[in-house]
């Protein structure tokens, strides 16, 4: 399980990506697509189009970083978006499930109480 601060956002992109975007690519996704903050310190999640690569891209105070992860097997789960809205958020947990392969619109979360935060 990742381990983040409360603080930290997540957003994922809706759309292929091309995964041999780099950091100055995928900022500009971030800053003209998803209309987000690159240097926010929030993760922005990128999946290429046949779903077995991810980039996460975040700004650690002192410069970009890229976490990659390929699958030898498989693919990620591809996350509907009724809205239409170019990225979508989601919490550590969801990120954590995708990432390992475990099917979201199976599980089934209990309900619990969640302090809603202004925008």
């Amino acid at each position: 399980m990742l381990t983040l601060p409360s603080s930290v956002r997540i957003f994922i992109y809706t759309q292929p990506t091309d995964m041999r975007c780099g950091f100055n690519k995928l900022s500009m996704l971030t800053e003209s697509f998803m209309l987000k903050d690159p240097l926010s310190g929030h993760l922005f999640v990128f999946f290429n189009k046949h779903g077995d690569k991810c980039k996460i891209l975040f700004w650690d105070r002192t410069g970009f970083a890229i976490w990659y992860k390929r699958l030898e097997e498989g693919t990620f789960e591809k996350l509907k978006n009724p809205s239409k809205q170019p990225s979508i958020e989601v919490d550590i947990s969801k990120l954590t499930w995708i990432l390992e392969g475990i099917d979201l619109f199976k599980a089934r979360r209990r309900k619990r109480y969640e302090r809603k935060t202004p925008p």
